[in-house]
């Protein structure tokens, strides 16, 4: 189903760090190490603002998705997965933007 993706990719990804890294992209990558994936991350951050600037949904929606993956990789790299996110999405559903902001704030 649609809704478990995210869970069932956060899995695939805790597979990859005790694979080959001939084996799969993933497991290279976390081979590689944190500068590797901030690298992927900052290269699809970069394709989604051309894709958005193109006007083109379907590309847009494509280069987000890869974005998505590598900050999943990225999270995975720091024992942290997509449920961290949404719980801290949800904790902030609600708030006003602004003072979220200003509760971030360090004295």
């Amino acid at each position: 189903m649609k809704q478990d993706i995210l869970q069932r990719l956060t899995k695939t990804l805790e597979t990859r760090k005790q694979a080959s890294p001939e084996s799969s992209y993933v497991a290279k990558l976390f081979s590689m190490g944190e500068d590797a994936i901030l690298k992927k991350v900052g290269e699809e951050v970069t394709e989604v603002i051309l894709a958005s600037k193109e006007g083109d949904k379907t590309h847009l929606v494509y280069e987000t998705a890869d974005l998505w993956f590598h900050c999943m990789v990225l999270l995975a790299q720091h024992g942290l997965s997509a449920a961290d996110v949404l719980n801290e999405l949800a904790r902030r559903e609600g708030l006003s933007g602004i003072a979220e902001k200003v509760g971030r704030k360090k004295d």
